[in-house]
């Protein structure tokens, strides 16, 4: 099993002491979780994507391109690119460049997004929405594929025989779908033969587990080997220590920074107490031995071969955070490693151009 550690960038009041930090301070702290993941052995990264408060995470290749700088090992993702709302042929060129610059270490989940205001920011209706992901999608495996595209579009200019720099380094880049509960996010990744990623975030299992079920038969229907489906999913939150009730105390405060937060959003909570909360929600909180457990059901649903824990503290001191993540890659990753298969392709860069080779320029040496 791979292991990410991913933020949205929520640019929030600090859910236990309420305090606001700046909007710069904000990016040095993501930038610090992403060197932290690196350091302590997590597989990949991942940064979200929003147009609207209280996010400020609209550019993930700008954030990303400076992650890559800082790092050496670690995959890079968007969690997820709203393809549904941009250009494909800009969001191409983006992460064509970023996908050089970190040396084939990007990898995109994609998804419609969702939120009233960025669409509104990028005029795209709620009735367009699925269809312009789906045909931003197909332009840009086409783009990522093809030196050369004709394409006639509907929501978005024609390309004739168009050529899109800088050609790319994986061959392709994979591409994730990000789906909460949604068949038509499953629908694209079954007939492409892409791995889907569950959200797994808001609700009890088994709308996420029905979808996952509904992706593996689309799957097969679409003729690709029922073997290579390939399945992430996320978590609510995490706090692992030594005994259950010492994380569920230490989640407390911040279990109800979350409650609050829901309810400034006008939405209504799925889990109102912490214990229901690490009972009934996909969160991995309490002992390393009730984690690795946890995880396992979970698995037994959706056969996932990546989890995604959140990056940042989130309303944990610090100390607490850090102390947390170490005890997860000492105590429970090596176990989940073992016993919980990896995707079916190696972790590293997809088939990468050759460097071209070139001839010395005259009086060199």
């Amino acid at each position: 099993m791979k292991f990410l550690a991913i933020t949205l960038i929520a640019h929030d009041p600090h859910p236990v002491t309420g305090v606001l930090k700046s909007t710069q301070d904000r990016f040095r702290e993501v930038i610090d979780s992403a060197l932290v993941a690196e350091e302590l052995g997590f597989d990949g990264f991942g940064v979200g994507e929003r147009h609207e408060r209280p996010f400020i995470s609209s550019s993930p290749p700008v954030l990303l391109s400076h992650v890559a700088a800082l790092t050496k090992r670690i995959r890079l993702f968007t969690t997820v690119t709203t393809l549904s709302l941009l250009d494909p042929v800009r969001a191409y060129e983006d992460y064509a460049t970023l996908d050089h610059l970190s040396g084939g270490r990007l990898e995109l989940i994609i998804g419609k997004g969702n939120g009233a205001a960025q669409r509104e920011l990028f005029h795209v209706t709620p009735e367009d929405q699925w269809a312009r992901n789906a045909e931003s999608y197909e332009l840009f495996r086409q783009i990522w594929r093809n030196d050369k595209v004709t394409a006639s579009p509907v929501f978005r200019g024609e390309l004739k025989d168009a050529e899109v720099w800088p050609r790319p380094f994986q061959q392709p880049v994979r591409v994730w779908h990000g789906s909460a509960t949604s068949k038509e996010s499953v629908e694209l990744a079954a007939r492409y033969g892409d791995p889907l990623f569950s959200a797994n975030v808001t609700n009890t299992i088994e709308p996420y587990a029905e979808l996952v079920r509904h992706y593996r038969q689309r799957w097969a229907d679409h003729g690709h080997d029922p073997a290579l489906a390939t399945v992430g999913a996320g978590s609510a939150g995490y706090y692992a220590a030594a005994t259950s009730q010492e994380a569920i105390e230490a989640y407390r405060p911040v279990f109800a920074g979350q409650l609050a937060f829901q309810k400034r959003l006008g939405l209504k909570p799925v889990f109102t107490s912490v214990e229901d909360f690490a009972e009934r929600s996909s969160a991995l909180i309490g002992s390393p031995q009730q984690v690795i457990e946890k995880v396992h059901r979970y698995h037994e649903q959706f056969g996932h071969s990546v989890l995604h824990l959140h990056a940042e503290a989130g309303g944990l001191t610090e100390v607490q955070h850090r102390d947390s993540l170490e005890l997860f890659q000492s105590d429970i990753a090596p176990v989940l490693r073992r016993e919980i298969p990896d995707p079916p392709w190696g972790w590293g860069p997809v088939a990468p151009v050759p460097a071209p080779t070139t001839a010395p320029l005259p009086g060199a040496h």
